[in-house]
């Protein structure tokens, strides 16, 4: 039994060496069932239609058969589209890079025929040139990684949601760039649900080469509809140049003891006009709290705060101990 399966076993490696599946066997099975089954009632709903339309003025057989014969043509292309749609889906979600690459190459065929050699070099340089720019390389690369997650979240979703016959995943509908990376919107088809994705968030990250991937409803009241937050890098890391750092003026040579608190009303301090009497608070003789301790004395002069008091307010130097 080992011999036989081991012989099988290679067979099919063999068999299979060399060969690229593009699309799976047991999909590509179910859409051809299924272009059938569209093929058979759409004939015979056009048919019968179109045969009671012509039976008013054709012959009940004739018209039977010329009815047949239009449902049949209006049939065959429907059966035909929906049997290729494994094809056409993967052509639908690689438009943007076929249309891209075809215009590039478009575009240098038409230069190349209908310029010469130093304006060609001229053209390729002046469309180089913004490339040279900090800010239109990062636009470029936000854009750029839009598309880039849309392929990765489709081989993401290949891999570990179960689909049923006809491998039906989440379809993508959009994707814009953010500040920490970019924002996708999903359709979810029927079998799935949000908490399909929300236990899957680290292999989506993953597959995204992202960080970290979160998902939440876009809709209110539709819970198909979510958005899928990739975030490749941290938006709070980064330096942040204040301007306020200027406006800090030298200060003077005067030593400030760990328990002297001095609010200076002069140059480069507070300007207040109305200032005419002055507080002195001690500060070493206060608890934690703020409270005055009322079992140690007063300290020294040197320890104790200036707090000026504004004019016409109440003298509360009698409440300090």
């Amino acid at each position: 039994m080992a011999k036989s399966s081991g012989r099988s076993m290679s067979r099919r490696g063999s068999g299979r060496r060399g060969t690229v599946t593009v699309i799976e066997d047991h999909v590509s099975r179910s859409y051809t069932r299924n272009a059938k089954i569209a093929f058979w009632v759409v004939a015979i709903v056009v048919g019968l239609l179109a045969a009671t339309v012509l039976a008013d003025k054709w012959h009940p057989i004739l018209a039977l058969i010329l009815g047949g014969a239009i449902g049949a043509g209006v049939a065959l292309p429907i059966a035909a589209v929906i049997a290729i749609w494994p094809v056409l889906r993967v052509i639908v979600w690689w438009l943007p890079e076929i249309l891209a690459a075809f215009e590039l190459v478009a575009g240098f065929v038409l230069l190349a025929q209908h310029t010469t050699l130093p304006v060609r070099l001229a053209v390729i340089a002046a469309l180089a040139v913004p490339f040279a720019f900090p800010k239109v390389r990062y636009l470029f690369m936000k854009t750029a990684w839009c598309f880039i997650s849309r392929h990765r979240l489709r081989t993401c979703f290949a891999e570990f949601i179960i689909g049923n016959n006809r491998a039906s995943l989440p379809f993508i509908l959009w994707a814009r760039p953010t500040l920490v990376g970019e924002s996708v919107w999903l359709w979810l088809r029927p079998g799935l649900a949000m908490s399909d994705l929300e236990g899957r968030l680290e292999q989506i990250a993953s597959a995204c080469w992202a960080d970290k991937v979160t998902v939440e409803r876009a809709s209110q009241s539709n819970s198909a509809l979510v958005r899928i937050d990739i975030s490749r890098r941290d938006a709070l890391t980064g330096r942040v140049v204040s301007p306020l750092t200027d406006e800090i003026t030298t200060a003077d040579d005067t030593l400030i003891q760990p328990s002297t608190l001095v609010l200076d009303t002069g140059a480069g301090g507070l300007d207040l006009d109305d200032v005419t009497d002055a507080v002195v608070l001690d500060t070493k003789n206060t608890t934690k709290n703020g409270r005055p301790d009322s079992g140690k004395k007063p300290g020294p002069a040197r320890d104790a705060v200036t707090v000026p008091a504004a004019h016409g307010a109440e003298d509360i130097s009698d409440y300090i101990d």
